[in-house]
């Protein structure tokens, strides 16, 4: 990895094209954690065939949340990144307009309230995490491209399409690389 490229919370890693990892194949982490003792994120790209609702049962409100897999790790845990701000009481700040987790009963009284919907919050099962070092190792063989979050990347771009489009943000080579087939047999 070259010395100028810097890993940090508020980064998105975008899997290289080959990855063999069926966890990560194409996928694009938005980085919320990264420091000497290890690194986590959640997958923006994954959505699964689930509802918050089919996961807690007394989720009040009428939207319909989709629930995402957020990376191998803890998959029996649900998590959030929202654009809620500081109205969603002890969250982190991510990046300008995205926010991770807060106070869960209040996030459920605003729900109820009908003040968030489906473009304010994205829920995931599990996460994808790093222990010391290894998300270092991992950048310099290669196997993510850091790039800048925005926004629109978690709450307004398609999943399917996400990769693609962070590849071609990223311009030059990277643009080439966005227009490969998922599989190598395709070309």
């Amino acid at each position: 990895m070259p010395n100028n490229i810097k890993i940090e919370s508020g980064q998105v890693l975008i899997a290289e094209p080959f990855m063999g990892d069926s966890n990560f194949k194409r996928c694009v982490i938005c980085l919320c954690e990264h420091s000497e003792e290890g690194s986590m994120g959640f997958i923006l790209n994954r959505p699964l065939n689930l509802s918050l609702t089919d996961l807690i049962a007394d989720m009040p409100g009428e939207e319909k949340f989709k629930v995402y897999y957020g990376g191998p790790v803890a998959t029996d845990t649900i998590h959030y990144i929202h654009n809620l701000g500081e109205l969603l009481d002890n969250s982190v700040k991510i990046k300008s307009g995205v926010y991770w987790g807060g106070d869960y009963e209040k996030l459920k009284f605003l729900i109820d309230k009908g003040l968030v919907n489906k473009n304010n919050i994205r829920f995931y099962i599990g996460y994808s995490g790093w222990s010391s070092g290894q998300l270092m190792e991992e950048m310099e063989t290669g196997t993510w491209v850091p790039s800048e979050l925005h926004a629109n990347y978690v709450f307004k771009t398609r999943p399917y399409q996400l990769w693609k489009q962070v590849m071609d943000h990223k311009g030059n080579t990277f643009s080439v690389i966005a227009q490969m087939p998922k599989g190598i047999s395709l070309n």
